[in-house]
């Protein structure tokens, strides 16, 4: 179709670790004896996905495989995933920085990338020149520059500074500049990475207000990768999951968002299998549960308005002395917000380690329906002892809490007031 900018066929990539190329003189002669031929390339057919954690055996591993999608004129698409998903060198090879091992990939417009910081800029030109010598890259003329340059050094904050090298830039001046570039250029299509998570908030705020205006009201494409689900969801209409170099789902932003954030919750709550996690180890959380604390069961939904306990176990190491010691637990929803904290501190209670265990009595649980993980935090003589999130995940269910025959739904916020109207 007529509005169809980027079509990406069978796009695959592969690296042999540890080495530039093929590594070998034999792997050369061979590859070629095979293309001379008219043979497939037999190195195409080894290799390992690129799963980071698992250690494979192959030399040769699969960066992406068999990608394939499709963004129209317009689109704000997010490419979400872990890290080692494969979401960069996807974008490198759709900003034609590397090219991919097999497949091909049709692009209709100027491209504009901001792949990390710096991108695109040479450290010795002042960043007057630079946005010059990107316009220039971007196949525009210097009257055309000259009309956007205003806008751009205003955007970026950095007008007492633009006639100064940029390798003196702080990485926040110099990523604020090169997404003004690249925002304000009007190329058709503008590929932006997490490189918007050096600035400041403020500056988030403002580029992610300049996307909006980019596909909104300029008709441009804008392609997105951050690990932010709270700007990815408040930009983007479609979503990519990528997991382990290919695409896991494909779709419409709050289905997609939901899958992923589903599959980073660990739901195992024998907590001493996990091993990411941060602090000294002399305190080791083991277990965990959410209890309702009516009857005393485990549960993995509860209701809004009930009384719930957090139960935890830990392990301490023996004859540890301590003058001071905090248990804390955060709550946080899917998008990673967080929604409330506990903290033995903070009521003045002084833990016992050597009970091994904890319980935190939640009163009328004000939590709205939805999803939710917890965040165990344990600091003992001001140092932290041991730290693991998204663990502990439940869920607030949706019921008629206000007996008016009326379901209350997710996403009317994360807190459920007990009110009512009083005067009229």
């Amino acid at each position: 179709m007529s509005n169809l900018v980027i079509k990406v066929e069978n796009i695959s990539k592969q690296y042999r670790l540890g080495k530039v190329g093929t590594g070998s003189l034999a792997h050369d002669v061979n590859r070629l004896w095979y293309k001379l031929r008219g043979v497939e390339d037999p190195y195409l057919k080894i290799g390992e996905t690129n799963d980071r954690t698992v250690k494979g055996d192959s030399q040769y591993v699969w960066a992406l495989r068999d990608i394939n999608f499709e963004v129209r004129k317009g689109e704000v698409l997010g490419i979400i995933g872990r890290n080692g998903a494969g979401k960069s060198t996807l974008l490198k090879i759709l900003s034609r920085t590397t090219t991919p091992t097999t497949g091909q990939i049709k692009i209709k417009g100027r491209v504009a990338s901001l792949l990390e910081v710096g991108t695109g800029f040479h450290p010795e030109l002042t960043g007057r020149e630079n946005i010059f010598l990107n316009g220039a890259i971007l196949g525009m003329t210097k009257k055309e520059i000259k009309s956007k340059f205003d806008e751009i050094v205003d955007f970026a904050g950095v007008e007492r500074y633009i006639d100064t090298p940029v390798k003196r830039y702080s990485s926040g001046m110099y990523v604020r500049l090169a997404f003004g570039v690249a925002a304000h250029l009007e190329p058709e299509i503008l590929i932006v990475d997490e490189v918007l998570a050096v600035g400041d908030a403020e500056f988030q705020k403002k580029a992610l207000g300049k996307m909006k205006d980019v596909s909104g009201k300029e008709g441009r494409t804008v392609l997105f990768v951050s690990h932010n689900m709270a700007a990815v969801q408040n930009l983007c209409q479609k979503i990519i999951f990528m997991e382990n170099g290919m695409v896991k789902d494909i779709g419409d932003t709050d289905k997609i968002i939901q899958s992923y954030l589903t599959s980073k919750i660990n739901n195992n709550h024998t907590l001493s299998t996990i091993t990411k996690r941060s602090g000294n180890g002399l305190l080791k959380f083991t277990d965990g549960r959410i209890v309702a604390n009516d009857t005393n069961t485990e549960m993995s939904v509860v209701e809004s308005f009930k009384d719930i306990r957090v139960d935890l176990q830990f392990k301490a190491a023996k004859s540890l002395e301590f003058s001071h010691a905090r248990i804390d637990i955060g709550i946080n929803n899917l998008l990673g917000d967080r929604v409330a904290w506990l903290s033995s501190e903070t009521i003045g209670f002084k833990p016992d380690l050597s009970k091994g265990y904890i319980s935190f009595l939640v009163r009328s649980l004000p939590l709205a329906p939805g999803d939710y993980t917890c965040t165990l935090y344990c600091e003992i003589n001001n140092v932290v002892a041991d730290w693991v999130a998204d663990v502990l995940s439940f869920s607030v269910a949706e019921k008629d809490y206000y007996n008016t025959g009326k379901t209350v739904p997710p996403k009317q916020g994360n807190i459920l007031l007990d009110y009512k109207v009083i005067a009229c």
